[in-house]
């Protein structure tokens, strides 16, 4: 059963932040930039204040962030122009960027960026946002792969309408290639962009990361990406990995890989499973999340009703909202035909979801864990504040199975249509044999579990709460600036 203190606690901070409003990271950025000297400085006051644990390997990453940061302060990045019709009409795939890509190395005069790899909980994504909110420079982005992937798939889809608009004769020796202009208006809004969570599983994105990434690099956009792949392992077993392959020499090219090898602190967290994860097995969870949801109703003054969300011209309910409180089941969200930009716009909307009836996920239900798998992705990049109930315990919630006789016969469909014969290395690609989703299965259960501590619960800062202010009394009990712990 939850505590009251702690309840009160997670309570006014909701409070704090405005109706219950998370706001974004800006606040923090604001007041970390100008006061110490670089991603060093800063993880030296976060280990001596407590906030972090002292880590060797991760003291190894901020010595390469600092070299980054260093470089980036003498850089100045020329931006092309932002307007997408500047060369609108021109034919990128010339014969001079095929070259180029051909002759694969390091496209500009910019810093060599960093790709940060290792296992689930070891600080990767910490040590990524301590350098982005530390480092100076103006056109910087932080979003997550998934989100960026989106955009620019519906930049592209922009430009495409756009040349239909102009009536653009495709009638040529070869095709208009749209990645271009795209990967132009982003380099004029970003000189450095951090990724978090560079993964690679689907076709789509693959086909296209590599003229995406040469044409950023050629325009001097610095890349710093987490992931939980090392390049080599990138679309691992993915179908039709040759035509991505010749992307992993490109990105070691022009960012250093660091491999971080440290423990999964989200497990040493002291959880505050029992306060924020409600199993079957120890409770009665309907009776639990009845009673927070009533709890938290109640001390927000918004009314009580369903909830209507646009989403590419389609439309989502929600029965059961409370201003910015969302009470849903694992079926509404994760049944249903919904997928990353879906759940973007949940976290736009809510910033406390109560999750229920959480059943234990396998290969049985392919589809509903990649949902699953991408909503937890995108609630904890988001740092939506969640409450989950499940039938069973969190170290129980994912097993092991082999794919249900729909998914099998979907498989062997898909094989078909795609005229792939027997023996073909892409038979056994891992859109077929659900390896991408067991290995996915692994960083979810780590993040569920940060998820459900107290200090996710206070990792923002209230707006009225400057960093100064934070400084100027370290020995706060319990500092509502701190950052989470890894």
């Amino acid at each position: 059963m939850i505590s009251s203190t702690k309840f009160v606690r997670v309570c006014d901070f909701l409070r704090l932040r405005c109706g219950f409003s998370t706001g974004s990271r800006q606040n923090s950025v604001d007041a970390v930039m100008g006061i110490f000297n670089g991603p060093s400085d800063f993880y030296r006051y976060k280990v001596d204040t407590g906030v972090l644990r002292p880590d060797e390997n991760q003291a190894v990453v901020v010595d390469h962030m600092q070299s980054l940061y260093n470089d980036l302060i003498t850089y100045e990045h020329r931006s092309p122009s932002k307007s997408i019709f500047v060369k609108l009409f021109q034919n990128f795939s010339s014969s001079t960027e095929s070259r180029e890509l051909r002759n694969i190395g390091k496209y500009s005069n910019s810093p060599r960026g960093l790709y940060l790899h290792g296992g689930v909980g070891c600080g990767k994504t910490m040590l990524m946002d301590l350098f982005h909110e530390s480092c100076t420079l103006e056109n910087k982005k932080r979003i997550h792969f998934h989100q960026f992937m989106l955009d620019v798939h519906k930049r592209i889809h922009e430009v495409k309408q756009a040349m239909g608009a102009k009536n653009f004769n495709l009638n040529r020796s070869q095709p208009y290639d749209p990645i271009a202009p795209v990967a132009r208006d982003i380099s004029s809004e970003t000189t450095l962009l951090c990724f978090d969570e560079f993964q690679v599983t689907d076709i789509a994105d693959a086909m296209i990361l590599k003229r995406l990434f040469y044409h950023l690099w050629q325009n001097g956009v610095v890349v710093f990406a987490t992931s939980n792949r090392a390049p080599d392992d990138l679309y691992k077993n993915g179908l039709q990995r040759f035509h991505f392959l010749p992307f992993i020499p490109m990105l070691k090219a022009n960012c250093s890989a660091v491999n971080i090898n440290s423990i999964d602190y989200r497990r040493m967290a002291l959880p505050a499973e029992g306060d924020t994860y409600f199993s079957a097995a120890d409770c009665d969870i309907k009776y639990e999340m009845d009673r927070v949801y009533e709890e938290l109703v109640s001390r927000s003054n918004a009314a009580e009703g369903v909830k209507h969300i646009e989403v590419l011209g389609r439309t989502l309910t929600f029965e059961k909202t409370c201003g910015r409180i969302l009470d849903a089941t694992f079926h509404e969200l994760c049944a249903r035909p919904l997928g990353a930009v879906d759940y973007l716009e949940l976290c736009k909307n809510f910033d406390v979801v109560l999750l229920r009836d959480i059943p234990c996920i396998s290969l049985g239900k392919r589809s509903e864990a990649r949902r699953f798998i991408t909503l937890i992705d995108m609630f904890y990049d988001q740092r939506v504040k969640v409450i989950f109930s499940a039938e069973t315990s969190l170290n129980a919630l994912f097993k092991d199975s082999e794919l249900s006789e729909y998914d099998r016969h979907h498989t062997k469909v898909l094989i078909g249509d795609l005229n792939i014969k027997k023996g073909d290395s892409n038979e056994v690609a891992s859109i077929f044999t659900g390896e991408e989703e067991l290995f996915a299965f692994e960083r979810a259960t780590s993040r569920i579990m940060e998820m459900c501590t107290a200090a996710y619960w206070g990792t923002n800062v209230p707006p009225t709460i400057t960093l100064e202010e934070s400084l100027s009394s370290p020995d706060e009990e319990e500092p509502r600036h701190a950052t989470k712990a890894s």
